[in-house]
């Protein structure tokens, strides 16, 4: 993909061309893999890969599948019995963008995101983390039509995968969230879904280990959790190096949502997103660290993510965009590992 063509978010038009033209898709293709390119293709347009954008949806166009036919109308009465029924997806994109048409995208935000964080491993995490790039486009830019559908699109497919993780155990506390991840143990059968491996899911390290109440001290936490996640994947990611990029973008889509809601959410917003880092490094990390670990080779941000955008691979994309907010050597590095490790798309 050519980034030699740098321009601001958004100046350029292509990300609602893009988001008007996926919003007639749905969010999951095959039943339960999901839609990764409202995702991708705000961080393309983000890091100046505008100009190559529809050229890389043509090439994401087969996995696309149409939006499902609605079932039954969401109503602020009936919504209880249609959360977690992944049959609705339909009728859930049409609630919210029923919502955030008739008032303000963050009050619907702030009514609906502690109705949905408990769920936060639905979809294995990928509704937060589109929420979270929907959100990044809403605060970044003026508002339009196309990014406020983005997030009824995004909420919706929450709603409608809502998953709780299972009632989890504390065990010794960690000094800091590096610490935390490393003691997390593997589940004992690392085969199947992820459903089958969260279920196996019984205890996590406590971490931070004392209660966080203060905002910002929980997102100075959640910075740490990200940066760590993040570090983590260039020695671990190996193991499964798709499903583990989710260990830090889900716990990033957080910190990125937090600046639209009220501060009397953000230490609520830390406890959920350490659960789902861990549960994913839970399912999908292997026991010992890779052999050889890459190194960033003194590349730039710019030139790291133009590798992962010429590489063309959803997941990576996505994954070198947090790598990019973190910003070090050792993210750097973690994301050259992701374009290593991950089969190209281009």
């Amino acid at each position: 993909m050519d980034l030699t063509t740098h321009t601001p978010p958004d100046a350029s038009g292509t990300l609602d061309e893009a988001l008007e033209r996926l919003h007639t898709f749905g969010p999951e293709r095959g039943g339960w893999l999901s839609n990764h390119a409202p995702m991708a293709v705000e961080a393309l347009v983000r890091h100046g890969g505008a100009p190559g954008v529809h050229r890389w949806l043509d090439h994401y166009r087969e996995k696309l599948e149409d939006m499902p036919d609605p079932v039954a109308e969401v109503t602020s009465q009936n919504w209880q019995e249609a959360l977690g029924d992944p049959r609705r997806i339909a009728d859930w994109a049409v609630y919210f963008e029923r919502e955030t048409a008739a008032r303000p995208w963050r009050e619907v935000l702030a009514e609906w995101w502690p109705r949905l964080l408990p769920g936060i491993a639905a979809g294995a995490t990928h509704p937060v983390i589109r929420v979270g790039h929907s959100v990044r486009t809403l605060l970044g830019a003026p508002e339009s039509a196309p990014r406020v559908t983005e997030l009824a699109h995004a909420l919706g497919y929450w709603a409608a995968r809502r998953q709780p993780l299972p009632q989890l155990s504390s065990l010794a506390p960690a000094a800091d969230a590096a610490t935390a991840l490393d003691a997390v143990a593997p589940v004992p059968d690392q085969s199947g879904g992820i459903r089958h491996r969260l279920g196996q899911l019984t205890a996590i390290p406590a971490w931070p280990g004392h209660a966080v109440a203060d905002p910002d001290a929980a997102r100075a936490r959640l910075e740490e959790l990200v940066r760590a996640a993040t570090h983590r994947y260039a020695a671990y990611g190996y193991g499964e190096p798709i499903m583990l990029v989710h260990a830090a973008t889900a716990p990033n889509a957080v910190l990125r949502t937090l600046p639209a809601l009220p501060r009397e959410l953000w230490a609520p917003s830390l406890g959920a997103a350490w659960a789902a880092s861990a549960a994913v490094t839970a399912a999908y990390s292997p026991a010992r660290p890779a052999e050889r670990v890459a190194v960033s080779g003194g590349l730039s941000p710019e030139e790291v993510f133009a590798r992962a955008a010429e590489h063309g691979d959803d997941h990576t994309i996505k994954f070198t965009d947090t790598a990019l907010d973190v910003g070090d050597a050792t993210a750097l590095a973690a994301a050259l590992q992701s374009v290593e490790l991950n089969p190209p798309a281009l």
